[in-house]
């Protein structure tokens, strides 16, 4: 929550606490934090065909100063087709970039996130 706090767009800081609540509802898990700057939710142990093995969360987000940079959200060929309805965003490696909540279609952001069982 500290980290939260030093985030200063007053915006930005209610986006985060949505996708918080979306987050801990979609992996059960409570945020921890991943470096400096990224809020995990989970925990998963990778193995890469190469023999890299790595911890990381199942999803997790990031506030930065040019977007609400959100992981685990674009893996799987569902959530990619939802992208279409999303609305205003961009994508990078595995990252679902967006300025602002209001931007997007949020029931199709939690769609993705929180899949309708």
């Amino acid at each position: 929550m500290d980290f939260l706090k030093s985030v200063k767009d007053v915006q930005k800081r209610a986006d985060c606490a949505v996708i918080i609540k979306l987050m801990q509802k979609a992996t059960r898990a409570n945020p921890k934090m991943w470096g400096s700057s990224i809020i995990g939710f989970g925990d998963v142990h990778l193995k890469y065909p190469g023999g890299r093995e790595l911890d990381w969360f199942k999803m997790g987000f990031s506030p930065r100063k040019q977007a609400l940079t959100l992981y685990g959200c674009i893996n799987s060929a569902r959530q990619s087709a939802l992208l279409k309805k999303l609305g205003k965003y961009k994508t990078g490696k595995g990252c679902l970039y967006i300025k602002k909540l209001s931007d997007i279609n949020l029931d199709v952001l939690k769609e993705m996130i929180v899949p309708k069982k």
